[in-house]
């Protein structure tokens, strides 16, 4: 039986990789021959999750066709933010919780996407379509996504649906999910071994917006000055990456995950559109977004709607 690729989008997130993990033991339960991979480095958080619930990380790879003629993407469906190669491969599945943009197959697939805060939310309902039981420490790894998408059920992409999920998962695996979702949170949100160049790929996607390529990076920090002190040289890492990818527009976020607010520094030549999306001006070129604390629901679609 071919091999099936299981992965989520570069710049990984605790949902890409564990919802890669968990949808490829589903398919091995359903008798597929699936392996989950990654496309990036783990981040802090991530990386506790899976040393909580006992996992190794999913193995890292770039390109993808010379090892499968067929691939499932979760948490993610746009091509520039998929494997380099994703052109070569027939993608058969599809899992997701975000806009669907810039994809099309030749070939008739699985799709699902769904408006939920997380993408273990859906997989959540699959294993019961399936009659699969989730054993405990699959539970914790879609239960730490859950959480990790909807920051402790505080953003505004969380849904009831999540809400209900995280709490069945939280009882299959055993955890008290506000304790544990605590740690998580502030593991991922501890930026001393980070570097500016690792601020600035950590969570970063890239989008087509009307004419424009605009990459959206997130950084979630317990205080946003651990980042905002290095304004200068991220200023100066982020012009060149402008420069270097041809981008419209870099929008860089550091969000509060204890006051639920952000601050945006943004740089190219759509920046000061990009602050008038959000009715605010920059200030020593970066502006307080009260409030928000979401890419998929707050940034993205206001950012789109600017620029299109």
């Amino acid at each position: 039986m071919s091999k099936v690729l299981v992965f989520g989008h570069k710049n990984p997130d605790t949902d890409t990789i564990t919802s890669a993990l968990v949808y490829a033991y589903l398919k091995k339960q359903l008798g597929i021959h699936a392996e989950a991979v990654r496309l990036g480095e783990l981040n802090n958080e991530t990386a506790y999750a899976l040393e909580k619930f006992g996992f190794d990380a999913p193995r890292l790879v770039e390109k993808v066709a010379g090892e499968a003629a067929q691939v499932i993407l979760v948490d993610h469906n746009e091509r520039q933010q998929s494997a380099d190669d994703i052109a070569e491969v027939q993608v058969t599945e599809v899992i997701d919780h975000h806009r669907i943009a810039n994809f099309e197959t030749a070939d008739p697939l699985y799709y699902r996407a769904e408006p939920v805060g997380c993408t273990a939310t859906i997989l959540n309902k699959i294993f019961k379509e399936n009659e699969v039981e989730i054993p405990a420490n699959y539970a914790g790894l879609m239960l730490s996504a859950i959480i990790s998408d909807t920051l402790l059920f505080k953003s505004p992409t969380c849904t009831e649906q999540d809400v209900k999920a995280a709490n069945e998962l939280a009882a299959i695996a055993d955890v008290d999910a506000a304790a544990y979702g605590l740690a998580m949170l502030k593991a991922g949100a501890d930026l001393s071994d980070k570097s500016l160049e690792d601020l600035l790929s950590l969570d970063a996607k890239e989008f087509s917006m009307g004419d424009h390529k605009v990459v959206i990076a997130q950084v979630n920090a317990v205080d946003v000055n651990d980042v905002l002190d290095r304004q200068a040289d991220l200023e100066v890492l982020l012009n060149n990456t402008v420069a270097e990818k041809g981008l419209d527009l870099f929008f860089f976020v550091v969000t509060d995950i204890i006051n639920n607010d952000s601050v945006a520094v943004a740089i190219g030549a759509q920046a000061e559109k990009a602050y008038a999306a959000f009715n605010v001006v920059a200030d020593n070129n970066r502006a307080l977004l009260k409030g928000v604390v979401s890419r998929k629901k707050q940034i993205v679609p206001v950012l789109t709607d600017a620029l299109k």
